[in-house]
């Protein structure tokens, strides 16, 4: 498995990424912003960080970049496209998912642990994961799930949801909801399944750093 690594102006979580897939024995190569087409790859990974500063909004402005005409034509021909934190924000801003980020509702920013229950989806990112609740660490000040009435539906009713922010134990509260997500929506995907965005990090939960983040890539492989 080949894995493209895209790099916009502004994005720190690259290597973290890079890293990951090192651990999960997958070769993997960074693809600047400005690059106009993606070759070769069965994966494309839109890392965390702040692209372009956050000028706008979160996103706002990395969808414009060329390379994002590539990751589109790439999903819509069945190509795996991951998006972590920023790299999700940018997915929802460039319409390849559903839905936008906003502030977090206590208006800072949040880094901590939070537990995830895993939905049935339809993601690919997701269906060979065994355990119904994982662990990994959130870093974000936008990451406020918010989208219409019509649309949480239609992500209901397609299977699209695949994480929600709960408790050890998969209680889907309001109390383990940190960041005011509407649904406790931690991670979506599109109707295909191969285009899955989430705050959380999964590349800060592999190797030494953890294993639960290990089980996306682990179902992506499978």
């Amino acid at each position: 498995m080949r894995v493209a690594i895209i790099q916009f102006l502004g994005t720190n979580c690259d290597f973290d990424c890079k890293y990951a897939c090192d651990c999960m024995g997958i070769e993997s190569e960074f693809v600047w912003h400005d690059e106009g087409e993606l070759k070769n790859f069965d994966c494309v990974i839109l890392p965390g960080g702040f692209s372009y500063g956050d000028y706008l909004r979160s996103g706002a402005l990395a969808k414009f970049s060329s390379i994002m005409n590539a990751v589109k034509s790439f999903a819509k021909y069945g190509g795996y496209v991951l998006g972590i934190c920023n790299g999700f924000q940018i997915l929802t801003e460039s319409g390849l998912l559903t839905g936008t980020l906003l502030k977090n509702t206590n208006l800072k920013f949040i880094h901590k642990d939070v537990y995830l229950k895993v939905e049935n989806s339809v993601c690919g990112f997701a269906q060979d994961i065994e355990k119904k609740v994982l662990k990994m660490p959130i870093a974000h000040g936008e990451g406020n799930y918010f989208c219409s009435v019509d649309q949480l539906k239609y992500l209901e009713d397609n299977n699209m949801i695949v994480l929600r922010y709960s408790s050890k134990d998969g209680s889907v509260e309001d109390e383990f909801n940190l960041n005011g997500s509407l649904g406790n929506i931690a991670g979506i995907c599109n109707e295909k399944g191969n285009v899955f965005g989430l705050m959380p990090h999964p590349e800060r939960a592999v190797g030494d750093l953890g294993h639960d983040g290990e089980e996306i890539w682990k179902s992506l492989l499978k």
